[in-house]
């Protein structure tokens, strides 16, 4: 049994406000936790703090980060992880190398210190280690992790997790193609293949990409596509506009629905922090021999 907790489902900048009540305001956090296993976090946006708060404080934390990038609403919630930062906690880290040769450490140790924060990541109490991984597939914890580039901004990571005897995909930012086509990377339907749920950047309408095509995300309609051409079996639209009110993403999902095809079985929601889902059929081990 896998359970699938968001906690951060906003993209760009953290905007709790009233109009956005219901889906949430914190930034990219997804917690994936089975029964005698490590947690798995994807990103660690401001939504990290939240669920942190739901672990042990008392030094016994384990837990394992799959970082997609490092755009501040990706990885601004690593210093407010309380039960990380206790002697005894342990975190691990994993992220894409970085294109200018700088090690994810480094670049961790770039941001959170003075005079951008009070204090060094490196003086925080609990075991922080970093993992640079750019397309592989390895184990993290209790779980088998493929990584795969996804087109953005910069180096970007997407991941398929599976665990808990089912398969989570998870392409938080996506550059759609800006030329009018429909093609997929073959990295994002590898992770996305057959996925139980994928979990999809859907953070523009078609009019609102015309203007902001270039800016490393795509549209709903793109998401579908995605998961509709992989065959995943349910999709999360994610990655919400900070300018989208509750009722315009409300809106948007309709009209994600409305792009399903008539023979297709893709269930579609819009991802909302607190929203917890349970993915209990036991499925076979796709990496088994």
């Amino acid at each position: 049994m896998l359970t699938v907790t968001f906690w951060g489902v906003r993209g760009s900048t953290p905007c709790p406000c009233e109009a956005n009540r219901r889906y949430g305001g914190n930034t990219s956090c997804v917690a994936l936790e089975s029964p005698g296993a490590d947690p798995v976090v994807l990103d660690m946006g401001t939504g990290l703090r939240y669920w942190g708060e739901t672990q042990p404080h008392d030094g016994t934390f384990v837990a394992h980060a799959l970082v997609t990038h490092l755009h501040f609403d990706h990885v601004q919630g690593l210093p407010f992880l309380a039960p990380a930062d206790r002697p005894g906690a342990r975190l691990d880290i994993y992220g894409p190398s970085q294109e200018s040769g700088e090690s994810l450490s480094d670049a961790f140790e770039g941001f959170i210190r003075p005079p951008y924060f009070p204090v060094r990541w490196s003086d925080l109490r609990g075991d922080y280690r970093f993992h640079e991984v750019f397309d592989t597939d390895l184990v993290v914890g209790d779980a088998k992790v493929a990584v795969r580039p996804v087109p953005h901004v910069g180096r970007t990571n997407g991941y398929r997790v599976y665990l808990g005897g089912a398969t989570v995909a998870y392409a938080s930012d996506h550059q759609m193609p800006c030329d009018g086509s429909r093609d997929i990377p073959t990295g994002v339907l590898e992770l996305s293949d057959g996925a139980d749920l994928l979990i999809h950047d859907a953070q523009y309408t078609p009019e609102e990409f015309e203007e902001k095509g270039h800016w490393g995300h795509c549209t709903l309609g793109y998401a579908v596509h995605v998961a509709v051409e992989s065959g995943a079996k349910r999709l999360a639209l994610f990655h919400h506009d900070p300018n989208h009110s509750d009722d315009m993403v409300d809106r948007m999902l309709e009209q994600a629905r409305s792009l399903v095809p008539s023979d297709s079985h893709l269930e579609v929601f819009a991802a909302a922090e607190g929203m917890t889902i349970t993915l209990a059929d036991p499925l076979p081990d796709p990496y088994a021999p």
